[in-house]
């Protein structure tokens, strides 16, 4: 797509013939100025959608069902009780948005059949490609003293949140200026999804993650990126394709990396016990962030000023400080106590998942997204999303001996308690569905099961069994080499949809002949980023709530590249060698 399609798309957009009441017939008499209510609301439909940009690609949009004079006063009366009310009854506020909704008509991507390529590319176009992905994260460490990550909007929002869900959002979220953000921009989505501008926001595209081609990305900066990127680069090194002064600087990267994870992002958090433990927060306290000062006003702005620890960016951080070598005595706290206090157990706390978008699946046994802090903050109600449950039991196998995990009967059972997890979501073929996983593509879970299998099968054998004695992980990795080879690589795929392929084939033990799909379509995409590194920016994971936020960005892409490419070159040489 090209300059022609996104000019077609505007002029559409700017020149519709109106067809009933627009956003802004709705929303301007209500929210554009008004004294009194909760301020915030007010200032989140300025901020977002009556802003200038948004502004003149929306106001030609009009709802015909807005034509009904009952269902338009329907609407506005659920708006003025969300401004006015001290505490909003959000289910009867969001129900006339929610009947609206029912119109959107929005589907996760269906990539078309690929033709499997003859052979794989050669082993020096490989690493050609591994050199150039490793300089770039070097480069961008060294342009910006950390490895920055992106964010960015997508107004038309995800193919999981209907209307049903949406009121699950507006009833489990905690903070009020989270919900406001939800309601708006979930009103906003109806006007846009029937809207010429829908092509504009949200342009087809090829593969399954999702390009990040908006043209606001905040860029910032958390634990949880600079786990991931430590891991990166510590692939780069063991690759040994990293000179002598890469390698070097590499080392420098992941010290400071480790150090930003383990220490600036470190927070105490009560347990259940009644102790306190550190945990690592999902974004640290400014200026750490790194955000503009421009987008961090907006973010205050939008509603989005306290951020709490997470079980997911606590496992990952310890996990990457651990394969660095670190000696932090924060790693010596047995996170699985912890955890037990936030796993599921059906029917005694199943109430702890209070936003449950992802209701098709059963969550005994797993473990939900967000901690409390210490002042018991939880803006986001809390979750359960699948891959995070896998992270830790990455680091809990990581940190087998350490944590005494084997030896201990309650952190033994926390662990087969998650396992049971996995297997009941496998079992049921939910994992290849989005809807089942809250901040990742069913791709990404695949890759991360490669990840955590990896840890696993690298345990003794007698380890193994105390933890598997009934072949859980054989039989997951079975199924999800099967959806792997079956699905993923038969279809057209983008160069991050080509990288969890190989993660997921290369660490589950597939034949090295079943990588040249996903290699040539690495190979041959190399360069798309054009001046901001080799690959463009793709959906790494996502908030689905307020609205479909992606999270990626050039260096994600080449990062995940990176791994992909060495652990399939492992196998590519071991093959060779006869080994």
């Amino acid at each position: 797509m090209g300059f022609q399609y996104f000019a077609g798309a505007a002029y559409r957009a700017l020149t519709a013939r109106k067809d009933g009441p627009s956003l802004y017939d709705v929303c301007d008499p209500l929210l554009l100025n008004y004294t009194g209510g909760d301020p915030h609301l007010g200032k989140f439909y300025r901020t977002a959608l009556g802003n200038p940009a948004l502004r003149p690609l929306l106001r030609r949009t009009g709802l015909p069902q807005l034509r009904d004079e009952g269902r338009l006063q329907s609407l506005r009366q659920a708006l003025t009780r969300a401004r006015d009310d001290d505490a909003p009854d959000w289910e009867a506020v969001g129900t006339p948005i929610a009947e609206l909704m029912e119109s959107i008509e929005i589907r996760h991507p269906k990539p078309a059949p690929a033709v499997a390529p003859a052979k794989a590319p050669d082993l020096a176009e490989i690493e050609r490609v591994i050199r150039t992905c490793g300089s770039h994260l070097l480069r961008s460490f060294a342009s910006n003293g950390f490895i920055p990550t992106y964010a960015a909007f997508n107004l038309l929002g995800d193919a999981d949140m209907g209307g049903r869900e949406m009121l699950m959002a507006l009833t489990g979220l905690n903070s009020r200026g989270y919900k406001n953000s939800t309601l708006l921009f979930s009103l906003a989505r109806i006007f846009i999804a029937h809207s010429p501008a829908r092509a504009l926001i949200n342009p087809p595209w090829t593969g399954i993650a999702e390009p990040m081609w908006e043209p606001m990305q905040i860029r910032h900066r958390s634990a949880y990126y600079d786990a991931f990127f430590t891991e990166a680069l510590l692939s780069f090194v063991e690759t040994g394709l990293a000179s002598v002064d890469q390698t070097a600087a590499s080392r420098r990267a992941i010290s400071e990396m480790v150090d930003f994870c383990l220490a600036t992002s470190a927070e105490e958090v009560p347990s259940h016990d009644g102790s306190t433990v550190r945990v690592i927060t999902a974004l640290a306290p400014l200026p750490h962030p790194r955000f503009s000062k421009f987008f961090s006003q907006i973010k205050q702005d939008l509603g989005f000023g306290i951020y709490v620890p997470d079980c997911d960016t606590t496992a990952c951080s310890f996990s990457a400080a651990t394969q660095a070598g670190s000696t932090d005595p924060i790693l010596d706290q047995p996170l699985l106590d912890f955890y037990a206090g936030y796993q599921v157990r059906s029917g005694a706390n199943e109430p702890r998942v209070t936003v449950p978008l992802n209701d098709n699946v059963e969550y005994e046994g797993g473990v939900v997204t967000w901690i409390d802090n210490l002042a018991g903050d939880r803006p986001y109600g809390n979750d359960l999303d699948p891959t995070l449950n896998l992270d830790i039991l990455e680091v809990s196998f990581r940190n087998l001996a350490r944590w005494k995990i084997i030896e201990t009967p309650s952190r033994l059972e926390t662990v087969h308690r998650i396992i049971g997890f996995q297997k009941r979501l496998v079992e049921s073929g939910a994992f290849t569905n989005p809807r089942s996983h809250i901040y990742y593509l069913p791709e990404l879970y695949c890759a991360y099961f490669g990840r955590c299998y990896a840890a696993f099968i690298a345990l003794p054998p007698a380890a193994r069994l105390a933890i598997d004695p009934e072949n859980t992980f054989d039989f997951i990795r079975g199924r999800v080499l099967a959806y792997v080879e079956g699905e993923l690589i038969t279809h057209e795929m983008n160069a991050f949809d080509a990288a969890l392929a190989l993660m997921a084939l290369a660490h589950l033990g597939a034949d090295a002949a079943s990588f040249s799909p996903a290699l040539h379509c690495i190979v041959a995409a190399t360069g798309e980023g054009g001046r901001h590194g080799p690959y463009k920016a793709y959906e790494w994971n996502k908030m689905k709530t307020p609205t479909r936020i992606l999270v990626g960005g050039p260096e994600v892409t080449s990062a995940f590249v990176l791994m992909g490419l060495a652990l399939a070159r492992g196998v590519m040489m071991k093959g060779r060698s006869g080994t």
